[in-house]
């Protein structure tokens, strides 16, 4: 069994994505078309949504920025 290479993605084309979901653009066809996980996509569309922005430090929120130190 061959381990898949883990991918990854520019800001551009995560919000790419996003535009073609809320664009009306069924989660099902984007996640085949683009050979995604759900779980990555769904993450995508949460961060747009929830901060809007798909970097991890810009959707800390401010105690877990105490926590980790940053």
């Amino acid at each position: 069994m061959t381990k898949k290479v883990r991918r990854t993605f520019t800001e551009e084309f995560k919000q790419q994505i996003v535009q073609l979901y809320q664009n009306g653009k069924p989660r099902k066809n984007i996640i085949r078309e683009y050979e995604l996980t759900p779980s990555s996509f769904d993450k995508w569309i949460n961060q747009s949504n929830s901060m809007g922005s798909f970097k991890e430090k810009d959707n800390l929120s401010p105690r877990t920025e105490r926590v980790a130190g940053t």
